[in-house]
């Protein structure tokens, strides 16, 4: 059997408390394992604290109530916000943006996305055109090329009006590409 507190270290005797299974290095001389001495501890510092008149103050909500504290930056240019954008349905834009050295790393890291959702999608429509001159299965693929507009259409907008109101975008395949390539602090 394997100690309780080290995977793949033998065990050599039981907790004489607890009885979990432990190894020479977690026992002690008198045979207890490492939670059994910690909560021993713990008690004792307990037993020997005062008790303080008057009323205990409330405890404050956890950071995930309160809400995570942020470093209070300079909001984003109206017009870098609305190039990058417009990037997402003319990828040109996109580009042009890339040049403002005034854009924060998160409006750089947009514009990162708008390309790689542009050229994501003319390389899924180019798979798609390719399929369909396969004799067989070309049909199937002709069915799905005329869906490819609208639903370019409607994406690059509902993701431009999310960047032009601030929001993180992430879009499926292009965001987790992005993050390997580059990190989040690393894209200026």
């Amino acid at each position: 059997m394997d100690c309780y507190f080290h995977s793949n270290v033998p065990s050599v005797a039981p907790c004489i408390e607890c009885g979990k299974p432990i190894c020479a290095t977690c026992r002690d001389e008198r045979g207890g394992c490492p939670s059994c001495r910690l909560a021993a501890k713990v008690e004792a510092a307990t037993a020997t604290r005062h008790q303080i008149p008057g009323q205990v103050p409330p405890r404050p909500a956890p950071a995930s109530v309160r809400g995570a504290a942020t470093v209070a930056t300079a909001p984003d240019p109206v017009e870098s916000r609305a190039l990058v954008a417009l990037g997402y349905p003319l990828w040109p834009l996109a580009l042009i943006s890339l040049l403002d050295r005034k854009q924060s790393r998160s409006l750089r890291r947009q514009a990162f996305q708008a390309l790689g959702f542009n050229v994501g999608f003319f390389g899924f429509w180019a798979l798609l055109s390719l399929i369909a001159q396969i004799p067989f299965l070309g049909f199937s693929a002709w069915v799905l090329v005329p869906l490819l507009a609208p639903l370019f259409l409607v994406a690059s907008v509902y993701y431009g009006i999310k960047t032009w109101n601030g929001d993180d975008v992430r879009i499926p395949v292009v965001t987790s590409w992005l993050d390997e390539r580059l990190p989040r602090g690393t894209t200026d």
